[in-house]
C-alpha cells in the first residue's frame, strides 16, 4: 500500500458530472452492510476550514480568483483534511473513501488552468506530508456528457463546473494520463457503464485489496 497507516484510503476522481459521489455511496453501504468502518469525505471540504474555503473557491460571486490563488485555496483545504480528517481516520482502521484528492488539483489547476501538473502535485504533496491513496477510482466522462449530467436537474454549475468544455477536455487528458503513468494504483472505469455494473467492479478491487491487507473480504 501507498500509505503505512492500518486504515485503507481510497479517492474517487472524474471529471465534473462523472458520478463519484454515487459510486463512493454505494460503495460505503457495500462495506459498512459487513461491519466495516468507512468515513465517507469530499473536497474541497471535510473539515470547517475546508468547507469555508469550499464555498470560497466554488460559489460565484467572489470577484475573480486567479489561477495561483486558486491551487493554493484547494492546497489549504486538503491540508486541513488530510491532517485533521483522514490520518486520524486511518489510524483507526478505517476505510476512508474521498470525493476528490490531489489528482483534482494536478488535473483542474495542473493542467485545465495550465500551472503545470508536477509543479501542482508538489504542492499538494508538500500540503499532505506525502499522504496518498492506496487505490483512485477514475472515473473517465466525456466532458460534453458530463455537462448534460450536471444540468439535468435544477442545481446550477459551480465556478469550476461552467468552464468552456475544452478546459473539461484538458482535464480529462490529464486525469488519464495520471491513471496511465501508475496503473497499478488506479482503477478505471468509463463513467456512462450502468451504475450498478460501476459498484460491482468498484467492490471487486475493493476486495482485493483489503484481501491483500489480511482484512478479508467477508
Amino acid at each position: 500500500m501507498t500509505n503505512q497507516s492500518p486504515g485503507l484510503f481510497i479517492a474517487f476522481e472524474g471529471g465534473d458530472g462523472a458520478g463519484k459521489s454515487t459510486q463512493a455511496g454505494l460503495l460505503a453501504e457495500a462495506l459498512e452492510s459487513r461491519g466495516l468502518k468507512v468515513l465517507r469525505t469530499r473536497e474541497p471540504g471535510g473539515t470547517p476550514i475546508g468547507e469555508k474555503l469550499r464555498s470560497l473557491v466554488l460559489d460565484h460571486g467572489h470577484g475573480h480568483i486567479d489561477a495561483h490563488t486558486e491551487a493554493l485555496i484547494f492546497a489549504a483545504s486538503r491540508a486541513a483534511h488530510a491532517g485533521q480528517v483522514i490520518r486520524p481516520a486511518l489510524a483507526r482502521g478505517e476505510i476512508v473513501l474521498t470525493d476528490r484528492y490531489i489528482d483534482s488539483s494536478v488535473a483542474y489547476q495542473g493542467a485545465g488552468r495550465d500551472l503545470g501538473t508536477d509543479a501542482v502535485r508538489s504542492l499538494n504533496e508538500w500540503a499532505t506530508a506525502g499522504l496518498l491513496p492506496d487505490l483512485t477510482v477514475l472515473l473517465d466522462v466525456d466532458p460534453a456528457d458530463g455537462r448534460r449530467r450536471r444540468t439535468a436537474g435544477d442545481a446550477a454549475e459551480d465556478r469550476l463546473e461552467s468552464e468552456a468544455d475544452e478546459f473539461h477536455t484538458r482535464i480529462r487528458g490529464a486525469f488519464l494520463e495520471l491513471a496511465a503513468s501508475r496503473p497499478e494504483e488506479y482503477l478505471v472505469l468509463p463513467a456512462h457503464s450502468p451504475i450498478s455494473e460501476l459498484a460491482a467492479r468498484i467492490l471487486d478491487r475493493v476486495d482485493a485489496l483489503l484481501a491483500s491487507a489480511g482484512r478479508g473480504a467477508a
